[in-house]
């Protein structure tokens, strides 16, 4: 049996992805439909949730049949992250995801995403306020590290689990290969130990 938080998701659960352009209302529910256990909205970005951005609150509708579902937030400044969590979790939904993956330039430039990779004291001081702040259980997203010189995950893996975060999902890839190139398998495994 999986269990983040208090969420029972069975023994081999099926979880759609947060993916931007892609995780809409439209497309949970067929993937509801299909079987998926635990869902996540497209990824909002902090500073326009803070601001009431429409495109950002947009995002926070979540619906009953799409149970168990999770918000996902960016950013790259710790207090706008932690007020932007609690925005989401007045939209009810059952976990608060971080996403420290994403190594698009739009997102990562700006120091936010895959970028934290490179700051794993902000990325462990940002992820604590957001524990220590939400009722919600956290989880966290991100990658293996910003390069292949900075392979860093196992030191993640172990300083978001010591604050409290209830799982992590990691992209087999450093930043810098995108979404290209070969997967590394095997810090996945060392990671899950």
């Amino acid at each position: 049996m999986v269990k983040i938080g208090n969420i029972e998701l069975g023994e081999f659960p099926l979880l759609l992805a947060p993916m931007e352009d892609v995780s809409d209302p439209p497309f949970r529910y067929v993937c509801k439909q299909q079987g998926a256990d635990l869902m996540y909205t497209e990824f909002i970005s902090s500073e326009g949730l803070i601001r009431n951005a429409a495109k950002s609150t947009h995002k926070l509708d979540v619906f009953e049949y799409e149970r168990p579902i999770g918000i996902q937030l960016f950013g790259s400044d710790i207090n706008s992250m932690h007020e932007a969590a609690l925005i989401a979790e007045q939209a009810k939904p059952d976990l608060i995801d971080i996403n420290y993956g994403c190594p698009v330039k739009q997102v990562a430039c700006k120091g936010a995403g895959a970028a934290l990779l490179q700051d794993i004291p902000k990325m462990v001081s940002m992820t604590k306020k957001i524990v220590d702040s939400v009722k919600l259980p956290v989880t966290v997203k991100t990658r293996l590290g910003w390069d292949d010189k900075t392979k860093n995950i196992l030191e993640v893996a172990e300083r978001l689990q010591d604050i409290g975060i209830k799982a992590l999902t990691v992209h087999a890839r450093t930043r810098s290969q995108m979404y290209k190139g070969s997967a590394d398998w095997t810090l996945l495994g060392e990671t899950e130990k």
